[in-house]
């Protein structure tokens, strides 16, 4: 199936502040499902409350060791990540009550989402403290540097390259909380990031079907949006001390890489809005087109690489091990 010749008027009427009003409506009957399926859920429910006891410190309680901890290395590194990513509510809650208003259908959902966001972080520290999964000492100086130095959006600049930003970025938030917990080695743990990954799929439905919206309304401007967000992609937590050697553990160990990154993120979202099919673009969106198949096609030769290291450096570890 192919989307053609969308109405639009010229591309340079397209203000940030005509896009929002113009969606409105698309926002508001988008709440409205989201509100319709998503299900209540408690924190506490999820958290092992019976295995906690108290740390040293004040308390006089025992002090923390890796040998405590029930989840895996990688476990215990993408646990981190994936929490120290959540504590920056406070920071993404004011990017995007900026750029989309408190006011109307887009305020109603601003707040919304961020007292759904909310939860993923309280019930993933206290899982993590309770079960003494990962070293609170560690975990409270890394989220006071994180929060201490704040975030700002690469796309704070747009409207349109800030919801496709969150379309893509909600889903790989999923992908990595379901491959975290798969990965753990704790069933609990497993068990807490499914809830949380369900979420994350509610809230990328929304964004995407937004981002679809868009692309029928303002096809060449979504489409430079689009292209820029793929092309430039880098996921929220990227300035988080020790970063960028987590996330290559985190590859190795199968909870977010690169071909998971094309095939179970970009992928999907993608197709689902056949944003590679859509015909009548001018030739600013066109060439952005184009250019975004490129791109795909290029990050899929270096996932083939990367899935070919990966599996070299399994056989050597596996052969060591013999």
């Amino acid at each position: 199936m192919t989307i053609t010749e969308p109405h639009r008027p010229g591309s340079d009427t397209w203000s940030d502040a005509r896009l929002l009003y113009a969606l409105e409506e698309v926002v508001e009957t988008e709440l409205n499902r989201h509100l319709s399926v998503a299900k209540e859920w408690m924190p506490h429910d999820y958290v092992p409350w019976s295995d906690g006891r108290n740390f040293d410190g004040i308390m006089g309680g025992e002090a923390w060791a890796p040998e405590q901890s029930k989840v895996t290395e990688i476990g215990r590194i993408a646990l981190v990540v994936n929490l120290l990513t959540e504590d920056n509510l406070p920071s993404y809650h004011h990017e995007i009550a900026s750029l989309f208003g408190r006011d109307g259908a887009w305020g109603t959902w601003v707040h919304r989402w961020t007292a759904e966001e909310g939860r993923h972080g309280i019930v993933m520290r206290d899982y993590l403290l309770t079960s003494r999964a990962v070293d609170p000492v560690e975990l409270e100086r890394f989220r006071m540097v994180h929060m201490s130095e704040g975030f700002e959006s690469d796309n704070r600049h747009s409207m349109l390259h800030s919801v496709a930003y969150v379309a893509f970025q909600e889903l790989a938030t999923r992908v990595s909380h379901r491959n975290t917990g798969h990965q753990s080695g704790d069933p609990v743990c497993d068990r807490m990031l499914a809830r949380i990954a369900t979420d994350e799929n509610l809230h990328m439905v929304f964004y995407r079907n937004l981002l679809a919206a868009a692309l029928q309304l303002a096809p060449d401007l979504t489409m430079q949006a689009i292209r820029d967000v793929v092309v430039q992609f880098r996921m929220p937590g990227h300035g988080m001390p020790g970063f960028e050697r987590a996330a290559a553990r985190m590859a190795i160990g199968g909870i977010y890489n690169l071909r998971i990154h094309h095939d179970d993120v970009l992928q999907p979202v993608l197709r689902h809005l056949k944003v590679l099919e859509v015909s009548g673009l001018n030739p600013e969106g066109l060439q952005a087109q184009e250019e975004l198949g490129l791109f795909m096609g290029g990050l899929n030769g270096q996932a083939t690489k990367f899935d070919e290291r990966k599996a070299a450096l399994e056989a050597r570890r596996a052969a060591r091990a013999s």
